[in-house]
């Protein structure tokens, strides 16, 4: 007798130290519904979350990508085409911009090249690509052939669109800067959204270092600057060297 006492008592304390099947298929229910909702949470923030990724990462690469942008354009290069002028190679435009500069990068040798800075599109749509040649003097008759042009490097891609505008001495922007007998002082680097058509607080500007040829220095004019050949024909007239 006693020992049955003995056994209901174990039976009924090992009853209440377990779980019932009802309890465990309550507490199953209730860690189904709490993965649910947290499946829900994540379902909702977890592309919000890809969302601010892609556009802070994309706002870095456009950051790096003007930095790179102002740096060629502060270095261009007062270099001629050819030996029949003192014009620089340097053709402004609105969306486009090529220069002569002093070659950078490990593999580049030394010398100059021309740097081409335009829009080109792929299939992810427009972007500014950044592409270059080594600088050699040309035949004025043949003028600068820039399908020689290689090494692509994107620098902007859409939305964001870069323009460009030209400033002189005279500080007055313009929308193109071609065959003119100097550099620009300053070129300004407007990004757009083209999305919104918003103008960005990224927009700065570029201050060239130098805009004018050596020579300029010491001539008396604008004319003898820019049109050596005419200066040549009249010293020899004189008999006078340059």
């Amino acid at each position: 007798m006693k020992r049955a006492r003995i056994f209901r008592t174990r039976t009924r304390d090992h009853a209440r130290a377990g779980f019932t099947l009802i309890e465990t298929l309550i507490a199953t229910a209730l860690m189904v519904g709490i993965l649910a909702a947290l499946a829900t949470v994540t379902a909702q923030w977890l592309p919000n979350w890809n969302r601010g990724f892609v556009r802070v990462q994309r706002t870095e690469l456009l950051s790096l990508g003007i930095e790179r942008v102002v740096a060629d354009i502060a270095a261009a290069q007062y270099v001629p085409a050819h030996y029949a002028t003192r014009k620089p190679l340097f053709e402004g435009r609105e969306l486009s911009i090529t220069f002569v500069r002093a070659a950078i990068g490990p593999n580049a040798p030394p010398g100059l090249e021309i740097v081409r800075l335009a829009e080109a599109a792929d299939a992810h749509g427009l972007a500014l690509v950044r592409t270059q040649m080594p600088f050699a003097p040309v035949d004025p008759n043949v003028g600068v052939d820039l399908r020689g042009l290689r090494a692509p490097v994107v620098l902007a891609r859409a939305p964001f669109r870069l323009s460009f505008a030209y400033a002189g001495s005279d500080r007055v922007w313009k929308s193109t800067w071609i065959d003119a007998p100097e550099l620009p002082t300053a070129v300004r680097v407007t990004v757009r959204n083209a999305a919104t058509g918003r103008t960005l607080s990224v927009s700065t500007a570029a201050i060239v270092h130098v805009n004018v040829a050596a020579a300029c220095l010491r001539a008396k004019g604008n004319r003898d600057c820019i049109n050596p050949v005419n200066e040549d024909s009249e010293s020899g007239r004189k008999g006078q060297p340059l």
